[in-house]
């Protein structure tokens, strides 16, 4: 099976490539990659700039890119029929919809991250959501380093999202994504949400459930970022087969 990895000059984007050139993932195989300027790229393999001729050449693609090239990218796999494993992060609500769209045609693994054990704490949030109740206060720290563009991250807002809806709130009114001034109380049924930018912190995810007397911390830490194409490419291999949908990294590892 062939992957294309659009932005193959990028932080995981690179980390993809180098995988696959590893020999370690049987059965899968780099079919190319994008770049701006491909003709400054001294590489062995098959890049362009123009994301049709990667497209064409590719049985999945794994887009780790930017907002901007990733529409272009939902674009083009719904128009050639190519299952893709989006983990573009920034997208706006209309973006959300187009992803849904494509996915009537093609089948999407749509993730914010593709952490094996962000999957995990994904699903351990839901449960403890669900399990302690309201009387549990929820605060979401997350952490990334100096050149990371959005907040609070795509992750964090994810395990928001999951929070809300294990305990029936509407996300978008009970989030808080930043605090400063004169706030006053904190209101019940609030996800708060803190973000630290720095150095070169791979990721760091901290849950609170904050009780009376007692709180419980689910975190996840990452310390080398192969980890996301490692991830990104398990979800490749799982993804080929499925009929069109939307399906998240849950799917992929069966939770």
């Amino acid at each position: 099976m062939k992957i294309g990895v659009p932005g193959c000059t990028g932080r995981v984007g690179g980390l993809i490539v180098e995988e696959l050139l590893s020999g370690r993932w049987d059965g899968l195989e780099l079919a190319g990659g994008t770049t701006r300027r491909p003709d400054d790229l001294q590489a062995d393999y098959f890049v362009t700039a123009q994301a049709e001729e990667l497209f064409a050449r590719s049985d999945v693609i794994i887009d780790f890119t930017t907002p901007e090239a990733g529409r272009a990218h939902i674009e083009l796999a719904e128009a050639q029929g190519k299952p893709l494993v989006l983990a573009t992060t920034g997208f706006s609500a209309q973006d959300e919809q187009n992803i849904k769209t494509a996915a009537q045609k093609v089948p999407i693994v749509y993730a914010a991250n593709t952490s094996i054990a962000v999957t995990m704490l994904d699903a351990l949030v839901e449960y403890a959501a669900r399990a302690l109740g309201p009387e549990f206060d929820i605060e979401i720290v997350e952490a990334h380093h100096k050149h990371k563009v959005d907040a609070p991250s795509g992750t964090a807002l994810m395990l928001g999202k999951r929070a809300a809806k294990a305990r029936g709130q509407n996300f978008e009114n009970a989030a808080v994504l930043s605090r400063e001034g004169h706030t006053g109380a904190r209101k019940d049924g609030e996800i708060g949400f803190s973000t630290i930018r720095g150095g070169d912190i791979v990721g760091e995810h901290t849950v609170y459930f904050i009780g009376e007397g007692e709180r419980l911390e689910l975190k996840q830490q990452a310390t080398n970022r192969a980890l996301y194409a490692k991830g990104a490419l398990r979800a490749a291999l799982w993804v080929k087969d499925q009929p069109p949908g939307l399906y998240s990294m849950r799917d992929v590892l069966g939770l």
